[in-house]
């Protein structure tokens, strides 16, 4: 999927470098493992924030990914109940996706625990939950998660507001939470975030102001995709 520019409105497909010669700024929209499936794929040819470009730059010299929060399922659904944050899964696989360390620090964070009163939850989720809880900030937890893990590249929450996402169907009924709109049956009309005027953070927008590339996808579309889409403030023409 091509996405226009935010700033222009025109659409755009880079090819090698962008004019200016520097590595191409790319900007991945999603959630679930679609989102950590793409960033995998692109981590090969992206550098680290902070680190200097290899011999000939990088082609990938800024890659960001912006994720969904709407999950109320599993353990995500269980922290995000009892200790009133965000929910960690997706971002905590898009850590591990973009992490230097493929071997023992991803393993250590998608660990998952299968007895006792941690059953069910991962290591790399119970770490994010302490970080917020140590911050009282969402965003900046994922942030000090990325420098331990040496990601290459930066991972923002589609907004650190608590949301939960509502579908319209089109017998008229209106199902609340996504767990419950995917076990659903019927199609659905419209989707609402609620609240619904929370914002991106700041650096989302300028992210994508300067983006060369915008990915959104692959995932639910309605799950995974969508919800993205439905942070104001951020506006963008998509075009198969």
């Amino acid at each position: 999927m091509a996405v226009a520019d935010p700033q222009r409105g025109s659409r755009r497909w880079p090819r090698g470098k962008a004019s200016s010669g520097r590595g191409l700024h790319v900007v991945a929209i999603g959630g679930g493992t679609g989102l950590s499936t793409v960033l995998k794929g692109l981590k090969r040819y992206a550098t680290r924030p902070g680190a200097p470009e290899p011999p000939g730059g990088a082609q990938i010299s800024e890659l960001c990914a912006v994720v969904t929060v709407s999950d109320d399922g599993g353990s995500s659904g269980r922290l995000r109940k009892e200790l009133n944050m965000l929910p960690p899964g997706d971002v905590r696989s898009c850590i591990v996706a973009l992490s230097e360390d493929e071997a023992l620090l991803s393993r250590l964070f998608q660990h998952r625990f299968v007895k006792g009163g941690l059953e069910g939850h991962s290591f790399g989720n119970l770490f994010l939950a302490a970080l917020t809880s140590i911050t009282s900030d969402f965003g900046e937890a994922v942030r000090l998660s990325c420098e331990i893990l040496l990601t290459r590249g930066h991972i923002y929450p589609a907004t650190t507001s608590h949301v939960e996402l509502e579908a319209l169907m089109e017998d008229g009924r209106r199902i609340r939470g996504e767990t419950k709109i995917t076990a659903s049956s019927g199609r659905i009309q419209q989707l609402f975030l609620d609240p619904p005027n929370v914002q991106p953070l700041p650096q989302t927008l300028e992210a994508m102001a300067r983006a060369d590339l915008i990915t959104v996808g692959p995932g639910s579309l309605f799950t995974s995709l969508i919800p993205n889409l439905l942070v104001p403030g951020r506006r963008m023409r998509a075009s198969a």
